[in-house]
C-alpha cells in the first residue's frame, strides 16, 4: 500500500486550515482533522490522544477507532506505544505494533485488528501535549515522507490545541499561573548567590500567528534572509571587542558559528518550509524537535551543544523581518536573564554591570554555563522546571541562590526577609574577605594549605582575589571542550603559559585530560558505552591515544621551561598505568630539552586517587609518585557504586560515612609512611563540615571552588585539630549510616564555626 505522496502534505495543510478557520466547536474541528489526516494519508486509523492532569493521555479524537472510546481511553505516559511516544518524546515507526513488547491492548478501541502503526507526539514549546497516529491493518513500515508529514500535521494540531484550550490550563497549574500572584519556585543550586531584578526573557516567545504558508517560495526568501543575518551576526560576536574574557568566549563562540552554519539544522528549516510551513512555523517545529530531543540526552557536553541549536533558533526568529532583537549588552535595569538552557557563550553574551542572576528550567552545576556563571560571581538556579510557564517579561523576581529557589512577584514581607539576607552574606563575604590575607592555620597551630580547583582562565583572572595559596586542581579539559577541534600545541603552551604567569610563583597543578564519562570532545570519535562512568575515560584514552597525551605532556613542558611543572594523571586504577603514562612524559622532556636546549626547573608528577583499586597498590604507587591527590568525587562513585548523576540514590550514601572515612585515613597512614606529599580536591574539600573531618584523619592540602574557600577558611582557623584528631578516628570504626551528627555536635561544643 502506497502512503502519502511526497507533494500533497502542502494540499493537506491548506486542508487543515481551512478545517481550522471554519466553523463549529474545537472538538468537531479536531474530529475533522483526524477524518482528512487518515484520508490523505491512505491510514485506515487516525488518532489523537491530548495530555490530561497527572501524566494522563486521553483519547479525544479518532477516525477508525470505536467512537465509543473517545474521552474513555485514557494510558500514562510510559504506558503501552501512545506513553511510550509521549514519555521519549519522539516518533515511532512499527510495521507490527503488537509484537512490541510495549504494546498495551484496549478492548473498547476494537484496535486488535491493525498491525502497522506511526506515531509522533504534539509538542508545544518542547513539551509534550499529546500523540498523534496513525494504523493500518497490514504489516507496513512508513516512509520518511510520512513521518516528516505526520509531524508537521501534529504541529497545527498543537495550535489548535493550544489556541481552543481544550485541556484547561488550570489542570496543570497552581498559582504560578495567575501572573498577578507571589509564587515560589524550588530548584537546584548552580552557582551559589542572592540576586533581586527583572525579568528577561532569554528566549523570545515564538509566536506563530499564521502556521500554514500562502505562497512557499515567499517563506522560503525570508528564511533565507534570516539566516544570512544570524550568520552575520554570529559571525560580529567572533570580531567584537568588548566581549569579557576573550580567550575562553572566542572558542566557545567558534563552535557556536560552527552550529550557525551547519547544513544539517538549515535543511531541516528549509525542508520544513517546503512541506508548507510559515519560517516562523518552520523554526517553531524545528526547535520543539531539539527541545524533545535535549531531554533524551544525559550527556552534558550533547545537551551543551543542543542548547546552542536552541538558542540560534531563537535568534533567527529575531531576524525574521518585523521582529527586534534585544541588546544584551546594553541592559538599563537590574536583570534576572530567564532561559530553558543556555550555553556559556550566551551568557558572556549579556552586560556584565547589569546582569544580576540567572534562572534555568534546566542546566546541571556541571554545565559550561555553570562553570562560567560561578567565575563571573553570578548565581544560578537550574531545574527550575515550570518557570517558563510561570513568569512573565519584566516580573521582578527574587533568586536565592544559596537555597535553590526563585520568588515571583514577592509581595512586601518576602522581599523584607530577601533584604535581611542579602546584608546577612554581605557582611559574610566582608568576613571571608578579611580573612583573606590570613596563614592558614588552625587554632593550634597546625599549617594548612587552601587552594582552589580553576579551568578557565575567567578562574585565574580572579585566583588573587580570593587569598587561595594556589591552584590544587587546574581541569585542562575545559579548554578542549569549548572548541570544535584539538587545540594545537602552540595554543595549548600559550594558555599553560598564561596560567603561571598569572599565578606568580604561586603553586598550581595541573591534570592532564579527564574527557570520557560526562565529558564528550566532539572532535574524539567514541562508542556509546552503557557504563560510560566505568568505561573508556581518562588516563585509559590517553594511554590508548599517546597522540592524544604526548601533545598536551609537550605543551606543559613548554610553557613551565625554566620554572616548576606540578601535572598528575587521572583515573589510575593500577601501577602499571602511571609509569607508561610517567615514561611518556619523561620522552617529551627529552624531546624539548634537545629541541630548544630548555627544561622546566623542576617537574613534580602525581596521581589521582580516585579508582579504589589502586588504594591496595598504594605502597608501590608512592614509590613512583612525587604527590597523590585524592578525587573525592570519583572516589565516592566507585566506592558505593553509585551514579552520583542519578537523583534517586546520589545522596543515599554520606560523603562522612564510616567506611568511607577509614579508607581515606588509610590512604593518609600510607602517604605518611612513604613521605609523600597528598592532597584533596573535589565537593567534601570545600564543605566546612567534611573539611573538619578530613583535617581530624590527617590531611592538610585542600583544592575547592573558589566560593568555598571563605568558610573553609573560616572553619580552619577555629579548629583545634589536635582535640579533633582522636574523636574522628573513633568514628572511623562505628557501625552508622553517616557520623554527620555527631561531628556537628564536636564542632558545636568546641565552638568551630561552620
Amino acid at each position: 500500500m502506497t502512503g502519502l505522496a511526497v507533494s500533497t502534505p502542502r494540499l493537506l495543510l491548506r486542508k487543515l486550515h481551512q478545517v481550522m478557520a471554519g466553523r463549529g466547536d474545537a472538538q468537531q474541528r479536531l474530529d475533522e482533522i483526524v477524518r482528512l489526516i487518515a484520508g490523505n494519508m491512505i491510514a485506515e486509523v487516525c488518532s489523537c490522544y491530548l495530555m490530561r492532569a497527572g501524566d494522563v493521555l486521553e483519547l479525544f479524537a479518532t477516525e477508525g477507532l470505536k467512537k465509543d472510546a473517545v474521552h474513555q481511553t485514557r494510558l500514562r505516559v510510559g504506558e503501552g506505544l501512545i506513553g511510550d511516544i509521549a514519555a521519549q518524546a519522539r516518533p515511532l515507526n512499527l510495521s507490527d505494533a503488537q509484537t512490541h513488547p510495549q504494546f498495551a491492548y484496549r478492548p473498547e478501541t476494537g484496535e486488535e485488528e491493525y498491525h502497522s502503526l506511526l506515531g509522533t507526539p504534539v509538542l508545544r514549546g518542547g513539551r509534550v501535549i499529546g500523540v498523534l497516529a496513525v494504523q493500518n491493518r497490514t504489516q507496513r513500515s512508513y516512509t520518511e515522507e510520512e513521518v516528516e508529514a505526520l509531524q508537521t500535521v501534529a504541529m497545527v494540531v498543537a495550535e489548535l490545541v493550544s489556541s481552543e484550550e481544550m485541556v484547561a490550563a488550570t489542570e496543570f497549574s497552581d498559582t504560578a499561573g495567575n501572573a498577578t500572584l507571589p509564587h515560589r519556585i524550588g530548584g537546584s543550586i548552580l552557582a551559589e548567590g542572592l540576586a533581586s531584578g527583572f525579568a528577561l526573557m532569554h528566549e523570545p516567545r515564538i509566536e506563530v500567528l499564521q502556521t500554514i504558508a500562502d505562497d512557499v517560495p515567499s517563506e522560503l526568501s525570508r528564511l533565507e534572509s534570516a539566516i544570512s543575518a544570524l550568520q552575520s551576526s554570529v559571525d560580529a560576536l567572533l570580531t567584537a571587542t568588548n566581549t569579557l574574557f576573550s580567550d575562553e568566549s572566542r572558542e566557545i563562540f567558534e563552535a557556536y558559528k560552527m552550529f550557525a552554519h551547519d547544513k544539517g539544522w538549515l535543511k531541516k528549516l528549509n525542508d520544513a518550509v517546503r512541506t508548507g510551513l510559515t519560517a516562523e512555523a518552520a523554526i517553531k517545529r524545528v526547535q520543539d524537535d531539539t527541545r524533545a530531543r535535549m531531554k533524551e540526552i544525559s550527556d552534558p557536553y550533547l545537551r551543551d551543544r543542543l542548547s546552542d541549536l536552541d538558542d540560534l533558533a531563537n535568534r533567527l526568529y529575531l531576524h525574521l523581518d518585523g521582529h527586534t532583537v534585544i541588546d544584551r549588552r546594553n541592559l538599563d535595569q537590574a536583570t534576572i536573564v530567564v532561559a530553558h538552557n543556555m550555553g556559556a557563550a550566551e551568557l558572556l553574551d549579556y552586560d556584565r554591570r547589569h546582569l544580576k542572576a540567572v534562572i534555568l528550567a534546566e542546566g546541571t552545576r556541571s554545565s559550561h554555563v555553570a562553570i562560567v556563571a560561578r567565575a563571573l560571581g553570578v548565581p544560578v538556579v537550574g531545574q527550575c522546571e515550570k518557570i517558563g510557564e510561570a513568569i512573565e517579561q519584566g516580573d521582578f523576581i527574587l533568586v536565592d541562590g544559596e537555597h535553590g529557589q526563585v520568588f515571583l512577584r514577592p509581595g512586601d514581607d518576602v522581599q523584607e526577609a530577601f533584604s535581611t539576607n542579602v546584608r546577612l552574606r554581605e557582611e559574610r563575604q566582608a568576613k571571608y574577605a578579611a580573612l583573606r590575607d590570613m596563614s592558614s592555620t588552625s587554632k593550634d597551630g597546625v599549617k594548612l594549605s587552601l587552594n582552589i580547583n580553576a579551568g578557565l582562565l575567567i578562574d585565574v583572572d580572579h585566583f588573587h582575589e580570593t587569598g587561595a595559596d594556589g591552584i590544587g586542581l587546574f581541569r585542562t579539559e575545559l579548554q578542549f571542550m569549548v572548541r570544535s577541534q584539538m587545540p594545537k600545541v602552540d595554543e595549548q603552551t600559550a594558555l599553560y603559559s598564561k596560567v603561571l604567569d598569572n599565578l606568580n610563583g604561586k603553586p598550581v597543578v595541573f591534570r592532564t585530560l579527564d574527557v570520557g564519562g560526562d565529558k564528550v570532545l566532539p572532535y574524539l570519535r567514541t562508542k556509546a558505552e552503557e557504563n560510560p562512568a566505568l568505561g573508556w575515560r581518562a588516563i585509559r584514552i590517553g594511554l590508548d591515544r599517546p597522540a592524544l597525551l604526548r601533545s598536551q605532556l609537550r605543551a606543559m613542558v613548554r610553557a613551565a621551561a625554566g620554572r616548576e611543572l606540578s601535572l598528575m594523571f587521572p583515573m589510575i586504577a593500577e601501577v602499571s598505568e602511571f609509569i607508561e603514562a610517567k615514561a611518556i612524559l619523561k620522552k617529551e622532556i627529552e624531546k624539548e630539552s634537545k629541541r630548544s636546549g630548555s627544561e622546566p626547573a623542576k617537574i613534580n608528577i602525581g596521581s589521582m586517587i580516585e579508582v579504589p583499586s589502586i588504594v591496595w597498590q598504594l605502597p608501590h604507587l608512592l614509590n613512583e609518585v612525587d604527590f597523590v591527590s585524592v578525587g573525592s568525587n570519583d572516589l565516592m562513585q566507585f566506592f558505593f557504586a553509585v551514579d552520583r548523576g542519578n537523583p534517586k540514590i546520589s545522596d543515599r550514601y554520606d560523603t562522612l560515612s564510616p567506611s568511607l572515612l577509614k579508607l581515606l585515613r588509610k590512604i593518609v597512614d600510607d602517604c605518611t609512611a612513604a613521605n609523600v606529599p597528598l592532597s584533596v580536591c573535589g565537593d567534601i574539600a570545600g564543605r566546612p563540615l567534611e573539611a573538619m573531618a578530613l583535617m581530624g584523619l590527617g590531611y592538610r592540602n585542600f583544592s575547592m571552588s573558589a566560593e568555598t574557600l571563605g568558610p573553609v577558611k573560616e572553619m580552619a582557623l577555629s579548629v583545634d585539630i589536635d582535640q579533633l584528631r582522636d574523636f574522628v578516628l573513633k568514628l572511623c570504626d562505628v557501625r552508622d549510616h553517616s557520623v554527620r551528627d555527631q561531628l556537628r555536635s564536636f564542632a558545636r561544643d568546641h565552638s568551630i564555626i561552620l
